[in-house]
């Protein structure tokens, strides 16, 4: 039988170098990676936006062709609102994702035009006078600067 020498033993790991290598490389493809991911998270927040956007205003344009051309009420707090559209929607009324409060109140303006504001109480707004109903929130879109919330 041959005896092997210590010096044809198999090595059985990594050296400390090699793992620095392997981490350094990660390193630098996730710094390239995480951009990418981080836009796209903003792109789905504005999109899923204008998704509801698109679903509430459909729910009212049929609360409206079903009362005779009436908008559906909107007091203070909302609540007849959400009501009044409940049957031309599948679920709970839908909260504001963005803003300083994500929440699915409603706030009712009246008037020619329905701007929104940096408001910590409402999550939406719904003009009464010419049935405009918009994400109550005036800051630039996180995927487009040049585009603000209460423009979409």
């Amino acid at each position: 039988m041959m005896m092997r020498s210590k010096r044809s033993c198999r090595r059985n790991g990594f050296t400390l170098v090699e793992l620095v290598v392997v981490v350094m490389i990660l390193g630098i493809l996730a710094a390239v990676a995480a951009p990418k991911f981080m836009n796209t998270s903003a792109a789905a927040i504005d999109n899923g936006l204008r998704q509801t956007l698109a679903v509430v205003r459909d729910a009212i344009e049929l609360h409206v062709a079903d009362n005779g051309g009436a908008f559906p009420p909107c007091t203070a707090d909302g609540d007849d609102f959400k009501t009044a559209l409940e049957p031309y929607l599948r679920g709970d009324f839908p909260d504001c994702p963005v803003g300083p409060a994500t929440n699915s109140k409603v706030e009712p303006v009246t008037g020619a035009s329905t701007d929104g504001v940096a408001s910590p109480t409402k999550g939406w707004r719904f003009n009464t006078d010419d049935g405009t109903f918009i994400c109550n929130y005036d800051k630039a879109t996180t995927s487009d600067a040049t585009v603000k919330y209460d423009e979409l």
